[in-house]
């Protein structure tokens, strides 16, 4: 992937430059996203994750040709070029079938990663630092590199099979995050040791090289290490830049090699700005990105509640309770204590595990009701400013329609903005 490639070595000459990558289903934010990338006429990197999308559906029902053409469908309404718009397949491995046999797993991780590849995803994340039922735990770093070689090897196959030669891209790592933040609170990170990178990479080279990829290190973007970023539920562990600095040396050592920092939801601006500089130049954000949506729709519903009857009303916030009630699993192994702590979590945690009822028939059901209320008035400007202040100023200075819809891009956009201006600080600065 020749587009990903040429920001890498432009990064590697000296700019401060880099790549964020949105890592959500959402339509919303997905042409938030877009919107965000024409704006800047940058490159965008959208990412479907394993439990998302698979060959057999995922929890948003979208295989990856499903979620392609998902993407793709809103990218030509916008105009938005096809040649600056990248694909990936986040954590691909077992992940999904972590309590299943190791030979099992990896079998019906195979034909996941086949199926991201052969849909035209590009950037391929090779995540097998996961224990299945039968494995030790934790899995040595021989392991998961051998697992990770598994899966490359099906993954240049499908590319060469489909397209007649591979240009995919990779990224490796055995220090990976817990995909959608910490289940636990947490205080403190230990960030990555140069010794267990350099191991980690050294490790997945022999490991393409036993089985015949010895040429694919050049295509290796990106090494997940944990460079002391997370969130949990209610708090957010901050970048500091000096405790990275033995990272920050490592990678310098490698023409083609950046990290990628996984959990960068909530950091301060100028964090962004400093992991670039750092060559944390991958920025993995999503549940920041459904945080805002969250937030936007339900400033939309307290707005409605004051304009609608109360039997007219769509009810949202109640739809949404039962949902969670009503299927748990999606949050009960996240949010612990009381039913007060339980029930505030589910609606404002950070951890956002919201995002996963958005594609419940009642649910949307009840969103379209929202919208539909909204859209026949308009919007008073003093419930604007009350329950979506930014958005209100936006509206008074002329740069945004009053309409729910725009609002809600609005409101994630401003997610999008502050990582685009720490990747694309010429860009977003002309």
């Amino acid at each position: 992937m020749d587009i990903l490639l040429d920001l890498i070595k432009n990064h590697k000459n000296g700019e401060a430059i880099g790549i964020y990558s949105v890592c959500s289903a959402h339509p919303f934010v997905i042409e938030a996203a877009i919107r965000q990338a024409v704006k800047d006429n940058s490159v965008l990197l959208i990412e479907a994750t394993s439990n998302q999308v698979d060959q057999l559906g995922g929890y948003t029902g979208m295989t990856p040709e499903d979620f392609k053409q998902f993407v793709f469908t809103i990218s030509q309404r916008l105009n938005f070029p096809a040649n600056k718009l990248v694909l990936g397949g986040d954590h691909l491995g077992p992940n999904r079938w972590q309590n299943e046999a190791a030979d099992i797993a990896m079998a019906k991780a195979e034909a996941q990663i086949a199926a991201y590849v052969a849909a035209g995803f590009k950037k391929i994340h090779l995540d097998c630092s996961m224990s299945c039922a039968d494995d030790p735990v934790p899995l040595t770093d021989h392991i998961v590199a051998a697992r990770a070689a598994r899966l490359a090897l099906i993954a240049e196959k499908t590319c060469i099979h489909t397209f007649g030669h591979s240009d995919l891209v990779y990224v490796i790592g055995t220090e990976v995050p817990v995909p959608g933040g910490a289940h636990e609170t947490l205080n403190d990170l230990a960030v990555t040791t140069p010794e267990a990178a350099q191991k980690t990479i050294e490790t997945h080279w022999d490991a393409f090289e036993h089985v015949g990829l010895g040429h694919l290190p050049s295509r290796v973007i990106g090494l997940v290490v944990q460079p002391g970023v997370e969130f949990d539920h209610d708090g957010v562990i901050d970048y500091q830049s000096d405790k990275a600095v033995p990272l920050t040396r490592l990678v310098e050592q490698y023409d083609h090699l950046l990290f990628e920092a996984h959990s960068t939801d909530y950091q301060t601006e100028q964090a962004y700005h400093q992991l670039v500089r750092d060559h944390f130049a991958i920025l993995k954000v999503g549940p920041a990105l459904t945080f805002a949506l969250r937030e936007a729709l339900f400033a939309l519903a307290c707005i409605e509640e004051e304009l609608i009857s109360a039997r007219s009303c769509s009810g949202l916030r109640q739809i949404l309770e039962q949902a969670m009630q009503t299927q748990p699993e999606h949050w009960q192994s996240y949010y612990h204590g009381d039913a007060s702590m339980k029930r505030l979590a589910r609606s404002f945690s950070y951890s956002d595990r919201i995002r996963y009822y958005w594609p419940d028939e009642k649910v949307g059901e009840g969103l379209d009701r929202l919208l539909t209320n909204l859209n026949e008035m308009p919007l008073p400007l003093p419930l604007l400013s009350q329950y979506l202040p930014v958005q209100y100023q936006h509206i008074r200075e002329g740069r945004l329609a009053n309409h729910a819809r725009e609002l809600i891009l609005d409101k994630i956009m401003q997610v999008t903005e502050v990582y685009a201006a720490a990747c694309f600080p010429r860009t977003n600065a002309a």
